[in-house]
């Protein structure tokens, strides 16, 4: 299934019915009279957050949704039948924009989560409701109100706790397969990685959290540059970063210092999340290759640097529970100091005596 993160579509609501002009024609009786009933409302289109996808494919291959219109309305004072309304599935974390990309209507960041786009236009009136002491056979109906119709776009970021952040080839991928179940692509040229991945981290029976990968970004990507900065979007709602840079290059510093510059042209908020800094590729150097190129990054970055190995397992573990403890904090940076998330477990398993 191919990841599609945003698209447009076109929505109309449904028109209301129109209402009828009647009178009752019966046998054996005296007085007649008008009996047209109203018409019924045209369908709403409401869009939902539901549980199971995690792509807007399904909008590449259908773009127009047309609510039904609402019935007329009929002789007997029969009110025409309201029309159903239209919902549109989308993935948890979608948001709903205006045409012009940029107006926010809504965003659906919880599962269930509904908001009306369009609503549907109201019935017309029947000549019952114009029938009054003068005008007793009134001929007049409201045929019934149009519905509304927009275009919008439906732009996809991925629920995440932790954004896996580097240039292209900088191990994110390898890392996001060793420490979760995810099989992105790994191979040995940039930009093996075209679309978003996401991994879940399993530490312990309540620390679990999800990682997000995103293809690589290169000098120049805010102005369009390789693949752009379009996929930051998909790690706006992390709690953390994890910026791997790869030490077997000639300058981890301006390594880093490159994917910054893009992260700061793209949002000073995503900029401002709390980052954690690894080298990758440790299995390649020597230690006092990697020791320099730590120096190097760490007077960079102005923070400590983190030495792991994805292929060797080197390290692995305390950078996780380096984020989890981020993760769990939420906002609370009190937690960070706890060696332990979770629990201690009991070596003997339950027992039910």
């Amino acid at each position: 299934m191919k990841f599609l993160d945003q698209c447009k579509v076109y929505i109309r609501s449904g028109h209301g019915g129109d209402g009828c002009v009647s009178f009752r024609r019966e046998a054996y009786v005296e007085y007649g009279g008008p009996d047209g009933g109203d018409g019924g409302r045209g369908g709403d289109i409401w869009v939902e957050a539901v549980e199971g996808l995690n792509t807007l494919i399904d909008y590449r291959y259908k773009q127009h949704f047309r609510a039904d219109r609402g019935g007329h309305g009929m002789g007997r004072n029969r009110t025409g039948a309201d029309a159903n309304e239209t919902v549109l599935q989308v993935p948890v974390g979608t948001q709903i924009l205006e045409d012009d990309r940029e107006t926010l209507i809504a965003d659906l960041d919880e599962v269930g989560k509904r908001v009306l786009l369009a609503e549907g236009g109201s019935g017309g009136w029947g000549n019952t409701r114009f029938k009054t002491s003068i005008n007793q056979a009134p001929r007049r109906y409201n045929p019934g109100l149009p519905g509304e119709e927009r275009w919008i776009w439906l732009r996809l970021k991925l629920i995440a706790d932790v954004g896996l952040l580097g240039l292209p080839n900088a191990g994110k991928s390898t890392f996001l397969s060793v420490t979760s179940a995810a099989k992105p692509k790994i191979a040995d040229y940039p930009f093996t990685t075209l679309t978003p991945n996401l991994g879940v981290v399993d530490l312990g029976p309540s620390t679990r959290f999800v990682i997000a990968d995103i293809p690589g970004l290169i000098e120049g990507a805010s102005e369009g540059a390789g693949l752009g900065h379009r996929f930051l979007g998909h790690v706006e709602r992390c709690k953390v970063l994890l910026h791997l840079v790869d030490a077997t290059q000639d300058n981890p510093g301006a390594a880093y210092r490159k994917i910054r510059d893009e992260l700061e042209a793209y949002d000073d908020e995503l900029a401002n999340k709390p980052e954690i800094i690894a080298l990758t590729k440790a299995d390649s150097l020597l230690d006092e290759q990697l020791e320099e190129a730590r120096a190097e990054l760490s007077e960079e970055a102005g923070q400590n640097v983190e030495i792991i190995s994805s292929v060797a397992g080197r390290n692995i573990k305390p950078v996780l529970r380096q984020l989890a403890r981020y993760v769990y904090a939420d906002g609370d940076l009190s937690l960070l100091d706890d060696d332990d998330i979770d629990p201690p477990s009991d070596d003997n398993g339950w027992s039910p005596v």
